[in-house]
């Protein structure tokens, strides 16, 4: 069986590790800069089958998760394009500026295919771009859960992770290619936008009608 692993211990990374460990079937790795600090967490939040320990040691898993900011993912995915090779690289991370007003990339791009530049013999895949962390955390509201939208090159790499993370309580849907991530991550901010808006902020995501799979909801 092919092994996950989450990197960061951030908001993204301690929501998606709690979903791993309650909802799915196999151990996960959770790097961290401060392995202590990862187990200290996986105490505090009574997980199970959750194996604290080093950014490097997380990196030897087959599925990795790197819950970094949009920069930082690129310095990171610089620094470690040996390591990488062969691993299925999944971007959730949006290339929002600093102020939350626009974003990093040029208009013709996404931050999932400028991983897939710096990354060329690894497999970069997009997922959890549009769900909000407190989403994440707390998938179920008023009997709905999110849809996330998954997107890649690599067909079986999409199904893959599909089908690894398909206990977890959301609907995943394959979204296509991943330059679709050029409107995945700008329509992230218009979510943000309404979040405030309507003031909801940060627990937002969507979920699509019409589409006939089924919904679990747990």
């Amino acid at each position: 069986m092919m092994k996950i692993s989450v990197m960061g211990t951030g908001n993204m990374g301690k929501a998606l590790v709690k979903q791993l460990s309650i909802f799915g079937d196999h151990s996960v790795l959770w790097g961290s800069r401060d392995p202590l600090e990862a187990q200290q967490l996986v105490t505090q939040l009574q997980l199970s089958n959750v194996i604290a320990g080093t950014y490097e040691a997380a990196q030897q898993a087959d599925i990795i998760i790197p819950a970094f900011h949009a920069s930082v993912l690129k310095e990171w995915a610089a620094a470690h394009q040996d390591q990488l090779k062969g691993k299925i690289i999944v971007d959730i991370s949006n290339p929002f500026n600093s102020d939350f007003s626009g974003f990093t990339t040029a208009w013709g791009e996404s931050s999932a295919e400028q991983l897939q530049a710096l990354l060329p013999e690894s497999t970069v895949i997009g997922a959890f771009k549009n769900t909000f962390f407190k989403v994440v955390d707390e998938p179920n509201f008023q009997g709905r859960v999110s849809d996330v939208l998954v997107t890649g090159n690599d067909d079986h790499a999409v199904q893959q992770f599909m089908e690894y993370v398909k206990p977890l309580p959301f609907r995943f849907l394959h979204a296509g290619k991943l330059d679709n991530n050029r409107t995945i991550e700008r329509f992230t901010l218009l979510e943000l936008e309404l979040a405030l808006r309507y003031n909801t902020y940060p627990y937002i995501s969507l979920q699509l009608f019409g589409i006939k799979e089924p919904i679990a909801v747990n």
